[in-house]
């Protein structure tokens, strides 16, 4: 293991992101598994760091005292005191004041260097009155987690010239040159005395280490160990007859209920065949957000077009006679196959991920070999040009959902000699199949999700894209093939009102926040407000972004909801996937208040105070 040059409670000077600028910061900790440090900023800000971006406030200093002593007209001097004076010499007032003259060049060209290589910190760019930065009469608008706006940049670059230039070419007299000078030495000392907090209370601070998701590694044993039998429970219920407490715990299948190798196989063709629409070149190819190293991945966007292929081959295999009816019959073996190459696909990615530098690394992971095997150790694994992450996000299991849904169709108009599907059935079909839709044509949007910048792709994301989203997601129409229910035009009309209502929140709110990334001068956001942050980047506070912090949470839970409704009330086991996605939801809310409270830090608290409700309007 390489040994660490910092340690922790350390005060330092670190490099600010994206600049040559350095800001005094403290040590919190250091992560063995990337290299990186974690340290605090005066604001409060905490930010992963590279040692190379780290310097000690020693070496200033000492570079600082080294180029005096060692400055040639110095050296200089010293010969010509030395020397006896000729008739042909000025006096020694005059070489004294000469010689003066040489110290105070040399000092200042010094003190212009350090000027100019250590003395510059970053600007904290601060807001002008009230929440709204403005630059020659425009608003500032940067995207919710975004860059800064043109009009930011230009401000910064132009006030770090104006600092520059100032020192370099000034030709102010020489006592206000060594009034700056004292001026810049007073505040070193100041700054090498002054110590955080911490040290000053205890003299061994506690050494700081990443929270872990799911409660550690206990957590995540927890949930790789039960999530499967859970799933193959909840299935197991949607079959009865008369599900309820008194028919539970259902019986347990037989081996020949949970495996065949014949349903194995399909599904692996049908990963196969996704794989193979995935790598058609049509559609156009972005990049992804920057990556540690400034890369940008490049993504080509065809899931819409591969839905509609995947669709039309549906359609013709149906319409040559293929029984989608198997599906069905063979739903827990076709749930306990993708479990199987979920599992499959985790243990490759955690071997994968061993040999891989430190710079891959995705930032959730901890070096702890269980819980990296769960949240994932690399962040963008690839085959080539094949993301395996980018993937599994949206086409085996969003597509597979579709084709699953269609399925309890046709099996329910089949089981229960129905001469078209029930209105039921029809209404969760169609929700469903809108949301995959919305989901794949806006592909673009996905690049930008934690899943993507932040999570490896480990056991979570493997399980969740390739097992829980087509086989728990469907768990409405599952349960109607075996559990009619008649639904009124009127209780209709009332469920798809609430649907479209879910629906409308969601993706306003997300093409609202997805501009403001693309493109934070457009004048139809003109009427946002924004907060400024220390990192450069601001918060959306009003719009749908001031109604509440997380609106697209609100609007996918109201569509939960709609989704199970028409299933009616005799049972809860519909109801399962709206507590399910109401937890999955709030434990997402509180994931990202950790993230943006410890990279915002003042401007978070700011925005929580403008916008106290998290998820619910005046509820939470």
């Amino acid at each position: 293991m390489p040994s660490r040059k910092f340690a922790d409670g350390e005060v330092v000077r670190g490099r600010w992101p994206g600049s040559s600028l350095y800001y005094e910061v403290e040590v919190l900790s250091h992560d063995h598994s990337s290299q990186l440090y974690i340290v605090k900023y005066k604001d409060g800000t905490e930010l992963e760091l590279k040692e190379s971006d780290i310097k000690p406030l020693t070496s200033f200093r000492q570079r600082k005292s080294g180029s005096s002593s060692s400055s040639p007209s110095r050296r200089r001097g010293s010969r010509s005191r030395s020397r006896s004076r000729s008739p042909g010499r000025p006096p020694r007032s005059s070489r004294q004041s000469t010689s003066a003259s040489r110290h105070a060049t040399a000092d200042l060209r010094e003190m212009r260097k350090e000027v100019l290589e250590v003395k510059l910190t970053p600007l904290v760019l601060k807001p002008f009155g009230n929440s709204i930065s403005r630059y020659n009469g425009q608003p500032e608008r940067t995207k919710r987690d975004g860059t800064p706006p043109r009009s930011t940049q230009e401000k910064f670059h132009l006030l770090e010239e104006r600092s520059c230039v100032s020192t370099q070419y000034s030709l102010r007299p020489r006592r206000e040159e060594i009034k700056l000078k004292e001026m810049d030495s007073k505040e070193e000392n100041v700054v090498s005395t002054r110590r955080p907090v911490s040290l000053q209370t205890s003299e061994a601070p506690a050494v700081q280490t990443r929270a872990l998701e799911f409660r550690g590694v206990p957590g995540v044993l927890l949930v790789m160990l039960g999530l499967p039998p859970f799933l193959v429970l909840l299935l197991l219920m949607g079959r009865q007859q008369e599900p309820g407490l008194r028919s539970f715990p259902p019986p347990l299948p037989t081996w020949q209920d949970l495996w065949e190798t014949r349903v194995f196989g399909v599904y692996v063709l049908w990963v196969f065949l996704q794989a193979l629409l995935y790598m058609l070149p049509v559609g156009k190819v972005v990049e992804g957000m920057p990556l540690a190293d400034g890369r940008r991945l490049k993504y080509r966007l065809n899931g819409f077009y591969a839905f509609l292929l995947t669709s039309a081959a549906v359609g013709t295999a149906v319409y040559w006679g293929v029984d989608l009816h198997y599906v069905y019959r063979h739903f827990l073996q076709f749930a306990l196959a993708a479990v199987a190459f979920a599992l499959g696909l985790s243990v490759y990615l955690a071997v994968r991920a061993s040999r891989v530098p430190p710079s891959a690394l995705a930032p959730a992971s901890s070096g702890n070999a269980i819980y990296d095997f769960f949240i994932g150790r690399e962040l963008n694994p690839r085959i080539g040009t094949f993301d395996l992450k980018y993937f599994c996000e949206l086409r085996p299991g969003l597509i597979g959902w579709v084709v699953v849904n269609l399925a309890m169709l046709l099996a329910e108009v089949k089981l229960q000699k129905r001469a078209a599907p029930s209105l039921a059935m029809i209404l969760v079909n169609g929700f469903q199949l809108l949301y995959v839709v919305d989901a794949l044509w806006n592909e673009e949007a996905l690049l930008t999700t934690m899943d993507i910048t932040y999570d490896g792709f480990g056991f979570m994301l493997a399980f969740g894209d390739l097992v829980w989203v087509p086989f728990v997601y469907s768990l409405q129409a599952y349960y109607l093939v075996g559990h009619p229910n008649d639904v009124s035009w009127l209780m209709a009309s009332l469920i798809i009102a609430l649907k479209l209502c879910g629906y409308i929140i969601f993706r306003c709110a997300n093409s609202q926040k997805n501009s403001f990334r693309k493109n934070p001068t457009d004048p139809k956001l003109a009427h946002l407000k924004t907060i400024p942050t220390s990192t450069g980047k601001n918060l959306l506070v009003s719009g749908w972004w001031g109604l509440v912090r997380h609106p697209n949470y609100l609007g996918d839970l109201l569509m939960a909801l709609a989704w199970s409704l028409p299933c009616g009330f005799r049972h809860a086991l519909p109801y399962f996937y709206v507590v399910y996605f109401a937890v999955l939801l709030v434990h997402r809310e509180a994931r990202d208040e950790r993230h943006c409270r410890r990279r915002y830090g003042l401007a978070w608290e700011q925005y929580c105070r403008q916008v106290p409700h998290r998820i619910l309007p005046h509820v939470y």
